[in-house]
């Protein structure tokens, strides 16, 4: 058959065909063809997250490095362990932050004042048996409540690399669970733990923080859409953001 008439009957596949096509004839055409079905993936995220790598990198260039993190996962994909969409993306963001954690795109204030306001909420969530109130914590780091929304909204971006460290440490549990929890029972129980402990700490948030963490991270929407949404500022809506991955992380590390 001429390449003319591979693609064309390539397009006409549905993915799940292609992806049934492919482990059964893998191919680099067929590959690239699923890799270019979800590529429209790649630039939302890369969109979405944008404030993370602005400062050392090119949109085009993070869309040419998730296509590339996309095809490595079209070999890896495993059907039993679900979308393909909730798998990539979640490797699509994995790049990115790793490519950041490597420039150190954080610049040093902003590091500071945000372990600061980490540590404000461990502390008090240790004290109070509950997650602090905002003005709480503003107290505990001796700032206006004014001055600490405005950090919150400064260091968004920040909070999504800090979350992804310390669920860092779980994610070779997490894969190995999917893939192997025949052989090794041990993985697929504390993957089951780590899922229940984060179902738990997302179900105790805010309904706001809830809706602003399900647009985000399932619907890959961009923050100044869901802001119009809540119909609430871009600021705030960042603010929300924060305030959940903050609550997530000091649950996640307790």
């Amino acid at each position: 058959m001429s390449n003319a008439a591979l693609k064309t009957s390539y397009a006409d596949m549905s993915v799940e065909t292609l992806f049934d096509e492919y482990r059964r004839n893998p191919s680099d055409e067929l590959k690239w063809e699923i890799v270019m079905r979800y590529s429209g993936v790649v630039r939302n995220i890369a969109l979405q997250i944008q404030g993370v790598y602005c400062t050392f990198a090119q949109l085009d260039d993070i869309i040419n490095e998730g296509l590339i993190t996309l095809a490595k996962a079209v070999d890896k994909y495993d059907p039993s362990i679900g979308r393909f969409e909730t798998y990539v993306a979640k490797r699509i963001r994995g790049m990115i932050i790793d490519l950041a954690r490597q420039q150190d795109w954080v610049p040093r204030p902003v590091r500071r004042r945000a372990k600061e306001i980490e540590r404000a909420n461990a502390e008090l969530y240790s004290e109070l048996g509950r997650f602090p109130t905002e003005h709480e914590v503003a107290e505990r780091l001796g700032i206006s409540d004014d001055e600490y929304m405005d950090t919150i909204a400064s260091t968004s971006m920040y909070s999504v690399v800090s979350l992804e460290e310390t669920l860092e440490g779980y994610e070779q549990i997490s894969d190995t669970g999917e893939t192997m929890s025949a052989s090794m029972p041990e993985a697929s129980l504390e993957r089951r733990e780590l899922l229940g402990a984060l179902t738990d700490a997302i179900g105790s948030l805010r309904e706001n923080e809830q809706i602003v963490l399900s647009l985000y991270y399932q619907q890959d929407m961009k923050m100044k859409d869901i802001a119009e949404i809540l119909g609430v500022s871009h600021a705030r809506a960042s603010q929300i953001h924060t305030r959940a991955l903050q609550k997530l992380k000091v649950m996640m590390s307790q």
